[in-house]
């Protein structure tokens, strides 16, 4: 006897199929579900248990033959709603790819494609805004029941859970980007810089590096020069106070402590995200649904990480590059300042 082959109507009501014929849940009782026939002229019906894994009346006979052209069809529709539900390629992408194993016996059954796409969307029903304008309920929380909105306003969301903030407070170094391309329009991002302390040989290093330089280079020098070291006073010695102060860009103590240099493994995170997210400038919503599944893998690598184990493998050319560079600033001499920026700069790929 072939198997229960179980579908779903365009509506959402259980079908199934067996044997080439094709049945519609007529009525349900505590102890099972009565089906029949999809041809409404045949009196066709069979009983199964509440899990349609079993008959408990095998089927009546028909009063016509099976159609089994019609079977691709339905199961095509069957497979694509399930897809829509649990992945977020596109709705053309989603049918482009059920039709490839699609029979061409079958295809005069095929609803219009328009149809199709219809009933991928209809599975894709996002949440709304409350009344209030508040994310609604379901979305306030990780997919492990923690809260994950820690301030919500018009301008300004904060997603993080208490577990998050208990782990950044056991760290002193903080990396941040910031990113506007996967935040909504009426929203707006915020940009934050890392601190370390100052060495006090970047002004003569910066003097160091000028002498090296044709005048035809006079514009870029006085450009960072004003940017980043200090314009020299016209009247008195010393300098004036550089748009960015050396505190904020210098990374030698990074060095020193082990910590990364620039805050790139964030930014590499943020294209990552962009990238799932697909569009730019989602809803909130949809903004929310996406990082709310963020959430959910990083709990997984913050596991792993607190038993010991090592979440991504770096490259390593990179490895190697970052043992040149902490070797030669661990030596540094501020005596061979000139031989210790040559030794630096030969190590650095723009």
């Amino acid at each position: 006897m072939s198997q229960i082959q179980k579908l779903t109507s365009e509506k959402g009501k259980s079908m199934l199929l067996h044997a080439s014929y094709i049945y519609t849940l007529e009525r349900s009782t505590a102890e099972k579900l009565i089906f029949r026939c999809r041809d409404r002229n045949c009196k066709a019906r069979c009983h199964t248990n509440l899990s349609m894994d079993a008959f408990q009346s095998p089927p009546t006979a028909h009063c016509h033959a099976p159609n089994p052209d019609l079977v691709p069809a339905l199961q095509l529709k069957s497979d694509i709603k399930a897809r829509a539900t649990v992945t977020d390629e596109p709705t053309s992408s989603i049918l482009h790819t059920a039709l490839r194993a699609y029979p061409l016996s079958a295809a005069g059954q095929l609803p219009k494609t328009d149809a199709l796409m219809l009933t991928i969307r209809r599975q894709r029903v996002a949440p709304s805004l409350d009344p209030d304008g508040r994310l609604p309920e379901k979305l306030r929380k990780t997919d492990r029941g923690e809260d994950l909105i820690l301030f919500e306003s018009v301008k300004l969301i904060i997603f993080t859970t208490k577990s998050n903030l208990s782990i950044l407070k056991q760290y002193k170094h903080w990396f941040a980007d910031g990113t506007f391309k996967v935040i909504a329009n009426e929203t707006f991002s915020l940009l934050s810089l890392i601190v370390s302390r100052l060495v006090g040989d970047v002004i003569k290093a910066f003097d160091i590096v000028a002498e090296l330089f044709d005048d035809d280079a006079d514009d870029p020098l006085d450009y960072f020069e004003k940017t980043w070291i200090g314009e020299r006073k016209r009247r008195g010695i010393g300098r004036k106070d550089p748009q960015f102060a050396h505190q904020l860009w210098n990374v030698y103590d990074r060095i020193i402590a082990g910590v990364p240099r620039s805050n790139n493994a964030v930014e590499g995170w943020h294209n990552a995200f962009a990238s799932r997210v697909s569009i730019n400038h989602p809803t909130i919503i949809k903004l929310t649904e996406k990082t709310r599944r963020e959430q959910s893998k990083f709990e997984i690598d913050i596991a792993k990480i607190l038993q010991g184990h090592e979440v991504k493998t770096r490259k390593l050319m990179y490895k190697k590059l970052d043992e040149r560079i902490e070797s030669l600033v661990s030596a540094y001499d501020s005596y061979q300042l000139g031989q210790y920026l040559s030794n630096v700069a030969a190590n650095i790929y723009l």
